[in-house]
C-alpha cells in the first residue's frame, strides 16, 4: 500500500499524486489525542448478559487494535520523535469542575458521548504506555477538536510548527474534528492510520477516506517515520 494512491475518496479518483512532505526539525510535531485510560476500561464479561454482553463484545475489535496496533504504533513515534529531537504535543479530555459545568454541548448530551472526566481523575489520565515526558506539553480540552477548546494554535504557531503528525482516537470523532481545524488554520496535517482507532474499523475507514489529500494526506506509521528528519 502507498499512501500517495490508496486510502482515495469518491472526490480524489484519478487525482494527480501528492507531493512528498517536507518535514523540518523544529517545524514538525507529534500531536496524539485522547489516549486516555478510560476508553480502555472494560467490565468483567462474566457479570454482563443480555445487551450488556452483545455491547461489550461489539467493542472487542476496538480493543484488539488497540493493544495489538495503535498502542505500539504511538510508542513507534514517540520514540522517533524523541529520539530525533522533534516535538511532542498530547491532547487529552478533561473538565476542569468536578461537576462538568465547563464541558462544550457536545460532551454533556446523553448517550456515548456524555462524558465526564475530571481533570485529576486517573479515567482522564493518558495511556501509561505512552505518558508524556516532563517538558512535553499537555492541552486539556472540553470538546472534540484540540484547538477549539485550547490555545493550542498559538502554542503550535509560537513554536514555529507548521506541520502536524496527528494520531489517537476516536478517529471519526476527536481525531477528525482536529486535524480539520489544524487544516483550516493552514497547518500541513499527517494523520496516521494505523496510530490511530475508531470504535469500528468501517468509520475509521471512511473518516480516513474522507480526510486524505484534503485536511490531510494519510499515511502508516513506516511511512511517517520515513519522512522524519535524521
Amino acid at each position: 500500500m502507498n499512501w500517495k494512491t490508496e486510502r482515495r475518496s469518491f472526490y480524489y479518483q484519478g487525482a494527480p499524486a501528492p507531493d512528498d512532505p517536507v518535514l523540518e526539525r523544529g517545524k514538525v510535531a507529534l500531536l496524539v489525542i485522547d489516549m486516555q485510560n478510560t476508553y480502555l476500561e472494560r467490565p468483567d464479561p462474566a457479570g454482563l448478559s443480555g445487551e450488556a454482553l452483545e455491547r461489550y463484545r461489539a467493542w472487542t475489535p476496538f480493543h484488539e487494535r488497540m493493544h495489538q496496533t495503535v498502542i505500539p504504533n504511538n510508542q513507534r513515534l514517540l520514540e522517533h520523535f524523541r529520539t530525533r529531537g522533534l516535538d511532542v504535543l498530547f491532547a487529552r479530555i478533561a473538565c476542569l469542575r468536578h461537576d462538568g459545568r465547563d464541558r462544550s454541548l457536545s460532551q454533556r448530551k446523553p448517550g456515548w458521548n456524555n462524558l465526564l472526566l475530571p481533570k485529576d481523575e486517573a479515567a482522564s489520565q493518558i495511556l501509561p504506555e505512552i505518558a508524556p515526558k516532563a517538558d512535553e506539553i499537555v492541552v486539556t480540552k472540553t470538546t472534540d477538536s484540540a484547538l477549539t477548546g485550547t490555545n493550542l494554535r498559538l502554542v503550535l504557531t509560537n513554536m514555529g510548527i507548521t506541520h502536524v503528525v496527528c494520531s489517537g482516537i476516536f478517529t471519526d470523532q476527536c481525531v477528525s474534528s482536529t486535524v480539520r481545524s489544524l487544516a483550516d488554520e493552514s497547518f500541513d496535517v499527517i494523520v496516521v492510520d494505523d496510530a490511530c482507532a475508531a470504535g469500528a474499523m468501517d468509520l475509521h475507514v471512511s473518516e480516513l477516506e474522507r480526510l486524505h489529500m484534503i485536511y490531510a494526506n494519510v499515511m502508516m506509521t513506516d511511512e511517517v517515520i520515513g519522512y522524519l528528519p535524521a
